[in-house]
């Protein structure tokens, strides 16, 4: 857990201040006494440029010089209802939409990178018995897997004021499409609120390179995604992550929407929840997922540095995740269903060029394999052609078949076809009156950015209209 020094001596006043703070918070710490300790003193000399200065705090190696109590609460999430420490990693999704909903409602927490510290992998991977799954939060001493801010809420006694301002148009839904929406009806003058399930950006901030975006021969995914979220807030957008929409009803002129922890009024909705990504449904895949199992390599390909992985899938994202991982992977391993792959020429193209990509063609997947401790050791296949079958090793797998959209929670809301994608006409109006949809959920949609942004265009002009 966390390495702190303080670095003091017993007749300082702001010594026994800070010595104080910590031990009333439950803060286990290192006292070193720069008077009976010649290389504490140089130390500190070295960390204050020649200067002697005491209380000197390192906490994980990082320095504070004289820290008042204010700045120890903030470093350390010290706030009265207790300490949070939340072990994350900046290209999470879900870490940023925890980070977020702390900082909004005024909560301190210590981040704690993954990346950053070995051991604190090993934490999150001892507290979630072997599976590395992010954000793990520890409040006042008890892990929270993944939380959702409806559960922070409730453990934190966030006291949320209820809000009963109505909205010209709320869009459920951050990733381009409903950024796009929003970033025009703000420019028409009418007042949009985004709520957001995860993370603003959807699947494209999960795309660690896009290469056919107007205007840019490339840029990262969280890079467009923040540049979009920056021009929708400049636009007076107000956007809302960690809400999942359980319920949209009308009555009257109005739209009710109801979330997890809050209900939210609108004279238009725009459903932009865009897409997931598809399971194989074999053995053992459940119980593996994120422990061995994942579905986005920009997520957490970072575990998996130095060591090998599976792809599964034949199609653009399968090979460019792929090609993606290579780069900091020892061996990428990609198993296609069929003969031939269903990628764009310019990705085949580029697989023989990489030394440490194998691909495995016209094999179909059975089982994922465990140890026997329960963990991921590889994948179970089988020869289409000869019916031979195989184990294909790996230290981790990465699924990529294809996405379903995300339309569960508007079933009897508004029309859906056979596969769940919600039917439009015209400017992207849906079988009710009042509510549009746009991007991947949508009937018809072209899973691009560049489409996606369309598409919220589409739907602005669609709330235009209504208010004409």
């Amino acid at each position: 857990m966390n390495n702190i020094k303080l670095y003091g001596a017993d007749w300082c006043p702001d010594c026994l201040r800070a010595k104080s703070y910590l031990k009333e918070n439950n803060i286990k710490y290192e006292f070193v006494d720069v008077d009976l300790d010649k290389e504490a003193t140089a130390r500190v000399e070295q960390i204050n440029k020649g200067k002697r200065i005491i209380p000197t705090i390192l906490i994980n190696e990082k320095s504070y010089t004289n820290p008042d109590n204010d700045t120890l609460a903030s470093v350390l999430g010290i706030n009265e209802v207790g300490t949070v420490m939340l072990f994350g990693a900046d290209w999470c999704p879900d870490c940023r939409r925890a980070k977020s909903y702390l900082s909004d409602n005024k909560i301190k927490y210590q981040f704690i990178d993954v990346d950053e510290y070995e051991w604190a992998t090993q934490e999150v991977e001892r507290i979630n018995k072997g599976k590395r799954i992010i954000p793990t939060v520890i409040i006042n001493n008890t892990p929270y897997t993944n939380p959702d801010n409806q559960k922070l809420k409730e453990v934190l006694k966030i006291d949320e004021e209820k809000e009963d301002k109505v909205y010209d148009s709320i869009i459920v839904g951050g990733g381009a499409a409903g950024l796009t929406t929003s970033i025009y009806a703000q420019r028409d003058r009418f007042d949009t609120l985004i709520l957001e399930k995860k993370n603003i950006g959807g699947n494209a901030f999960l795309t660690e390179k896009i290469e056919n975006y107007p205007g840019f021969n490339s840029i990262s995914g969280p890079e467009l995604m923040e540049k979009m979220e920056e021009q929708a807030r400049t636009y007076g957008a107000k956007i809302k992550t960690g809400e999942d929409v359980e319920e949209i009803k009308k009555e009257g002129q109005l739209f009710y929407i109801k979330t997890k922890g809050n209900s939210y009024i609108s004279k238009t909705v725009v459903l932009a929840t865009g897409s997931t990504y598809r399971k194989l449904g074999i053995t053992n895949e459940e119980e593996l997922i994120g422990s061995g199992i994942h579905f986005c390599a920009t997520c957490d390909g970072a575990f998996y540095r130095d060591k090998e992985v599976i792809v599964i899938g034949g199609g653009n994202s399968a090979l460019e995740e792929g090609i993606f991982l290579a780069g900091f992977c020892k061996n990428v391993k990609i198993i296609n269903r069929s003969s031939e792959f269903k990628a764009s020429q310019t990705y085949i193209e580029k697989l023989p060029t990489i030394d440490n990509i194998q691909t495995y063609t016209n094999k179909t997947s059975l089982e994922f394999v465990a140890n026997e401790q329960g963990l991921f050791e590889g994948v179970k296949v089988k020869d289409n052609e000869t019916g031979v079958e195989e184990v294909i090793k790996s230290d981790g797998a990465f699924i990529f078949i294809g996405l379903i959209p995300n339309t569960d929670s508007f079933e009897g809301v508004v029309e859906l076809n056979e596969k769940g994608f919600i039917t439009t006409t015209g400017l992207a109006e849906t079988s009710v009156k009042g509510i549009f949809a746009a991007g991947d959920c949508r009937e018809g949609a072209i899973a691009q950015v560049a489409a996606a942004t369309g598409e919220g265009v589409l739907a602005s002009y669609g709330i235009r209209s209504f208010f004409k």
